[in-house]
């Protein structure tokens, strides 16, 4: 009895003990904290009271918060009342500019993808393109929102964009036109030979299930007995709306994608509802390096269960979740509050998918190139008299298209084995 009670006053003193040091960790969180906040305050008086001009404390505060963000992934973002406004008209999805979706990766502002249809698509802009200077003005720590702001303007007014392509080890200008940009979710859906039916996703949005369902009908009515789902170049968009299209073609209750994240309130697990999903029809999904988001969480789950063929490249990797918080003057932030995580317990992050089959695009981690130093880009960029030329777009020609005619053949192929089985 003696032991047992020993044994009980150890586990309890053990229990207070890393109670104290939880609390003391806690108070040591929030002093060094409370330094920070002091010597933040202490820089600001300086700069206040000594500065060679005065400088409106509205100024210096966005600016300190615009810089905390530097220290943050470059998804995470205070938004000015303008920025923020501009966002808010993005969502509605229409917009004045040139139409590219952005990033900084590696330091250097990175195209995700164009976006159909618009005038960067049409000028030639590719993705993963590093834009190096917007006008006459280099991107060298611009951060994400202004090099959006700069991008954005008024339909007709005209902007130039220096990119670097590296896998042409080239710079390039790009001469473009600003246009309203009137962002569609889906495009038209077309009837491939062999039955198979072909429907492109440019992005998930809150009708792209209700429109995607409308294409596969029509598309069934005209005999569509296989499906190519294309998710190249499709930046992503809503959680919920890429959920559905994923939840479409499998058996309902099917784990698609988790979110992780510092707090177990950001762990969330979302999984199909479809009453009716397609789970039999043969299909194909066809990525790149400018699908992203939504786009791979689509594609990682139908590979998962092997319930479509992935052709292509190598996906974007931007699987981490943004959480928008108002602020009360108008401004907001966003900020990174989990990330992305397959069915099979996989990052998407910084992974990317990775195609069943490479088609129709470069593989970069074969041919061997190297990744390139952000300041020898500038430094290049500084001494060049001269850039590459603009290109233009062509029309949707699915027999010129490797990845679409990989896909139909392999579905060919699929249907002709089902059929002897």
């Amino acid at each position: 009895m003696r032991k047992r009670t020993v044994l009980l006053v150890i586990v309890l003193c053990g229990c207070f003990l890393v109670s104290l040091a939880a609390a003391s960790s806690g108070r040591n969180r929030k002093n060094d904290l409370f330094k920070q906040v002091v010597l933040f305050s202490d820089v600001l008086a300086i700069i206040e009271n000594n500065y060679v001009e005065e400088v409106p404390s509205k100024d210096l505060i966005y600016g300190a918060l615009k810089g905390i963000f530097f220290s943050l992934d470059p998804h995470s973002q205070f938004l000015d009342a303008d920025t923020y406004n501009d966002l808010k008209v993005h969502t509605k999805g229409k917009f004045g500019g040139i139409g590219i979706e952005v990033t900084i990766q590696d330091g250097l502002l990175t195209v995700i993808t164009p976006i159909e249809d618009t005038p960067a698509w049409k000028a030639g802009i590719k993705p993963l393109d590093r834009i190096v200077k917007i006008d006459s003005e280099i991107t060298r720590d611009m951060s994400l929102s202004d090099a959006v702001k700069k991008m954005r303007g008024r339909p007709g007014d005209k902007i130039t964009l220096t990119v670097l392509r590296e896998s042409e080890k080239k710079l390039l200008e790009f001469k473009i036109t600003r246009d309203v940009i009137k962002i569609k979710d889906i495009g038209k859906p077309a009837l491939l030979e062999g039955s198979i039916g072909y429907v492109r996703l440019v992005e998930f949005r809150e009708n792209t299930i209700k429109n995607l369902n409308t294409s596969l009908e029509d598309l069934t009515r005209r005999g569509a007995n296989a499906l190519i789902l294309d998710l190249r170049n499709n930046p992503g968009g809503l959680l919920e709306s890429s959920v559905e299209v994923a939840g479409k073609f499998l058996p309902k209750g099917s784990l698609i994608v988790y979110t992780k994240g510092r707090m177990n309130k950001q762990d969330l697990k979302f999984f199909s509802s479809e009453d009716y999903p397609l789970v039999k029809l043969p299909m194909a999904v066809l990525i790149n390096e400018g699908s992203a988001s939504g786009s791979e969480i689509v594609a990682a789950a139908l590979q998962h269960y092997k319930r479509a063929i992935i052709i292509g490249a190598k996906s974007f990797g931007k699987g981490s979740v943004q959480t928008l918080i108002p602020l009360r003057d108008g401004t907001a932030v966003k900020l990174t509050t989990s990330r992305y995580f397959t069915p099979g317990n996989k990052q998407i992050h910084g992974q990317g998918v990775i195609p069943d089959i490479f088609a129709g695009e470069k593989k970069k981690e074969k041919e061997g190139l190297t990744t390139i130093n952000k300041e020898d880009v500038f430094e290049e960029l500084e001494l060049r008299k001269e850039a590459g030329s603009s290109f233009e777009g062509n029309e949707f020609d699915y027999r010129k298209d490797e990845q679409v005619m990989r896909a139909v053949d392999l579905l060919k192929a699929l249907k002709f084995y089902q059929q002897k089985q």
